[in-house]
């Protein structure tokens, strides 16, 4: 069961937990965390990757067999994959035990007490230390350290945090053709506008308040996917982009094509939103022009598509982006995905149930709609209750449109209709269910209303109107999964009983110091005299992310 280098531990200092086929030594002293609302992730990524396995052997030997060549060699079926920031090895084990064809893994963490983890979870569960082989680094350093070697098929990114700080070297380790997959934990960044700055220099575009904040931090992320690629001349194809509790989660395939490079202008821009009543209006950032037969000309948009003020409501208007406004997805892979997890013996995944729900939504999702309105956001900004969400979709449907949910956001609207005819249907609604009379004259509210619409509306039930994973009853959108759910703490180095009272002591030094400078600065106080703690002013530091 153990390499000749077997860790050596004592079993009853760790108690077992288990998920999926693997079984962990979770440490009683808080060595590493663990998050049972993250199964999700490392279910829905075992998926994936088994699902990229099987288009990418296909492919290969598709064009091994379509070769003339009289030498051709068989192509190897195997893959090897790189876990950058590991941990305990949870996700490792899992991989290794449980996706068939992987040649080897390399598990790294910049913690010794994290390798040694790795090392312990591996022995335990009767992997081989050349299977799944514990490296301690930084990660970026190791990924640039492969630049040079044979670089890995599968990239993992699951951080504490932002991933931006590794997507570089994440471009820089994986074949084309590979898959890379990227969790980020910092939507308070990426999913508010409460520090556009950070998010700007993290991820390169500028986040919104809005009901779609989501939807755009998929897009932001994978635009800093897409830019670091590109400076390669490779190109990203997102296969699925998850926003999940309180993460996003993406599956990226790297291609080797100069010429899908060229339309990356075309399929990135920013978003202008209302702050009022949520409208919103994409702009590209580049344009292509067909010519005769294959040929194409790249062209600089033109624009502002909107005023500063909203068109509807004459609220201002604020820019989100630059951001990925490509499809968020490939049906066909996730085609795939929806049909090996519903298959699949239920002991396989343990959240399965929530596996189909959510990706049978992206299945019904528009691909070229980028962001969605919801419908408590329409219906307040005309001071109106909400109808059934199935009344509004109808409404869009009827008129000729298409319509859907977004994974992102429960009771999204996702259409391809223009604005004018989205609150056509609005005032449609109003004059049908009654105007309230709180609205003041010259309000938003006044104002969408007081527009003469354009559009016939209809609010006849339309067979398209309810989605089918509503109907099948799926697991559309998790509640919460359990008490105080979301980010656990930062992963630590094991606590030394002497340097933690080393520590204690410490602080109990500062904080009588502390209180002395505090006396003297009442005695100073008294006499009219203002005191300046020296301590405190060297120890104060600026504010960083």
């Amino acid at each position: 069961m153990a390499d000749e280098s077997a860790p050596v531990y004592n079993i009853d200092d760790y108690q077992e937990i288990k998920e999926g086929k693997a079984t962990i030594l979770f440490p009683k002293n808080n060595e590493e965390f663990y998050n049972t609302v993250q199964q999700f992730n490392r279910d829905m990524s075992i998926a994936a990757i088994k699902t990229w396995r099987d288009i990418a052997t296909e492919a290969k030997l598709e064009r091994y067999e379509k070769s003339t060549k009289p030498n051709k060699v068989r192509p190897k079926t195997t893959f090897t994959v790189l876990e950058a920031l590991a941990a305990s090895g949870l996700r490792s084990v899992r991989y290794a035990k449980e996706i068939e064809g992987i040649e080897y893994i390399l598990t790294n963490d910049m913690l010794p007490d994290a390798v040694e983890s790795i090392k312990r979870n591996v022995h335990f569960n009767g992997l081989s230390q050349r299977l799944v082989r514990a490296n301690l680094g930084n990660a970026i350093s190791v990924m640039y350290g492969y630049r040079d070697k044979e670089l890995f098929d599968v990239v993992d990114l699951d951080p504490y945090g932002s991933a931006a700080p590794f997507i570089d070297g994440a471009i820089h380790s994986v074949k084309p053709g590979g898959l890379i997959c990227v969790t980020c934990t910092d939507l308070a960044i990426l999913a508010s506008n409460n520090h556009p700055e950070a998010c700007f220099y993290k991820y390169g575009g500028n986040p919104l308040k809005a009901e779609f904040c989501h939807e755009l931090a998929l897009r932001l992320v994978i635009n800093s996917l897409q830019q670091a690629a590109n400076k390669q001349k490779l190109f990203i194809e997102p296969l699925m982009s998850c926003s999940i509790d309180f993460y996003v989660r993406i599956f990226v395939r790297v291609h080797s094509r100069p010429l899908m490079v060229k339309t990356v202008a075309s399929q990135t821009g920013l978003v202008h939103h209302c702050r009022y009543c949520g409208t919103y209006t994409t702009q590209p950032l580049g344009a292509i022009e067909r010519g005769k037969g294959d040929s194409h000309k790249y062209l600089v948009p033109t624009g502002p598509p909107v005023d500063r003020r909203c068109e509807e409501c004459g609220s201002k208007q604020e820019i989100g982006g630059p951001c990925w406004i490509g499809p968020l997805h490939n049906k066909d892979f996730v085609r795939r995905l929806y049909k090996g997890v519903s298959v699949a013996d239920k002991s396989m995944y343990g959240t399965q149930p929530r596996m189909k729900g959510m990706l049978k939504v992206i299945l019904e999702e528009l691909d070229d709609a980028p962001f969605h309105y919801t419908l408590s956001q329409l219906c307040s900004a005309v001071r109106s209750s909400c109808p059934p969400l199935t009344k509004i979709n109808s409404a869009l449907l009827n008129a000729g449109y298409r319509v859907s949910g977004s994974h992102t956001r429960q009771a999204s609207i996702k259409t391809d209709a223009p604005p004018q005819v989205v609150w056509d249907i609005m005032r449609a609604y109003v004059e049908q269910a009654g105007r309230s009379a709180k609205i003041e004259e010259g309000s938003p509210a006044h104002r969408i209303l007081e527009k003469k619409p354009v559009t016939d509306v209809s609010f006849a039930a339309h067979k398209d109107a309810d989605p089918e994973s509503r109907r099948i009853k799926l697991v559309r959108y998790q509640i919460n999964p359990e008490k105080n759910w979301g980010p656990k703490a930062r992963h630590t180095e094991a606590r030394n009983p002497a340097a933690t009272e080393a520590k204690r002591k410490q602080t109990q030094s500062s904080n009588e110091n502390s209180n002395g400078d505090a006396d003297a600065a009442a005695a100073a106080a008294a006499s009219g005299i203002s005191a300046v703690s020296v301590s405190d002013s060297q120890s104060k530091k600026p504010r960083t992310e």
